[in-house]
């Protein structure tokens, strides 16, 4: 009886799984598992000789690349395990053609999971590239859109090989796509349509990442600039996203592109200020903003008025339009409050005064006549006739 037994279950091992003996499939396991928990003990020294001589090195374009490719190598030990336990399997022509599609889907993947993984790195080459591009920020947001377009043709070519290994032919699915492109154009219009936005900001520099703009509909700090939207970080420190196609087609301020920044002011002081102690404020106003330092005088660049304006309602009005040098929001406001300051002292020390908005009122007659005079209790009869 046990005999009979014994041997169906070595009928039952041998047969296995798909005809595959269950030996093969356990040694299989155990070398897969070998390898798994081998991996980080070889990785971690091979990783460790590499980073040592990457040191050695004077760039750190190496040190950046192993970083990068470090997951990528890592997950190849995993397929070189899994090659090497499916040796030991007998597998049927069918599950092995299957097998080695897996193994070299795989290996498609890893392949372009690292060149995904190293274009952050080597976008260090495009700096060359892109010098002509304005200022530093703008490089920084040209590389990163190159990268993400570089990514994206990645991602597409990976697929495109994975789905190669098991027998799609890519270029009839690609030729395809023309019977459909119409559906899909029209259903992404508006992705096209921001693309191209973006292309455009792009390649006239409207703005660019940190830049402090302004559109009818928002304000604030420039934080992103993608394919499809712009995120914008407003001073109330909310996040505000919008397509491109909105920012290329409105009108938009770009204050971080402002020269100098500008101080407008009308400044009133008193009708009874004198001839003279109009003109001493003026000159003094006048001699301060060339003298501090803290103004562009240069007609070259700005124009400086500080002229005898008008006859206000209330004031005689004195036009101050002057430029900044520097462009900061805090040193702007540092440098009109100085200006207020000494403004407030000149006119003082010529013994003037700001005037108010202020109303005089002239009354001829009066509609009731004249008011009967008030007599306090207690005061006698001719002490009010006398003060009447």
């Amino acid at each position: 009886m046990l005999q009979d037994f014994w041997q169906e279950f070595l009928i039952v091992w041998h047969i296995g799984i798909l005809d595959t003996s269950l030996s093969d499939i356990f040694l299989a396991l155990s070398i897969f598992l070998m390898f798994l928990f081998a991996r980080r003990i070889v990785f971690r020294f091979l990783s460790h000789v590499f980073k040592k001589l990457a040191r050695r090195t004077q760039t750190d374009m190496d040190d950046r690349l192993l970083d990068t490719i470090e997951r990528p190598l890592e997950f190849t030990f995993v397929i070189i395990g899994l090659y090497i336990s499916g040796q030991f399997v007998s597998l049927s022509p069918p599950l092995n053609a299957v097998f080695e599609q897996i193994i070299r889907s795989l290996i498609a993947f890893t392949i372009f999971w690292s060149i995904f993984r190293i274009l952050d790195p080597l976008s260090i080459l495009l700096d060359r590239s892109i010098t002509l591009f304005g200022n530093h920020t703008m490089h920084e947001t040209i590389k990163g859109f190159f990268v993400k377009v570089s990514k994206f043709i990645v991602v597409c070519l990976g697929v495109a090989a994975v789905f190669q290994e098991w027998g799609f032919n890519v270029a009839a699915v690609l030729g395809s796509l023309g019977l459909v492109g119409m559906a899909v154009a029209l259903g992404a219009q508006d992705f096209i349509k921001n693309m191209f936005a973006g292309l455009t900001i792009f390649m006239d520099r409207v703005f660019e990442k940190g830049n402090w703009i302004k559109t009818p509909d928002v304000e604030g700090n420039v934080e992103e600039i993608g394919f499809r939207a712009t995120k914008i970080r407003q001073f109330d420190k909310a996040l505000v996203t919008i397509p491109n196609s909105k920012l290329a087609n409105e009108a938009l301020i770009n204050y971080s592109r402002m020269t100098n920044r500008r101080i407008h002011w009308m400044i009133g002081v008193e009708y009874r200020s004198t001839t003279d102690q109009i003109r001493n404020i003026l000159q003094a106003i006048t001699t301060y903003i060339h003298e501090c330092g803290d103004f562009e005088t240069d007609p070259e660049r700005t124009k400086t008025f500080i002229f005898f304006d008008s006859f206000g309602s209330s004031s005689i009005d004195i036009k101050l339009y002057c430029f900044t040098k520097t462009t900061v929001w805090g040193e702007w406001l540092e440098a009109k409050e100085r200006l207020a300051y000494k403004i407030k002292e000149i006119v003082e020390g010529e013994k003037a005064s700001f005037a108010f908005p202020s109303r005089s009122l002239y009354v001829e007659n009066l509609p009731l006549g004249a008011p009967e005079s008030f007599t306090p209790p207690g005061s006698s009869p001719s002490h009010s006739s006398s003060t009447t």
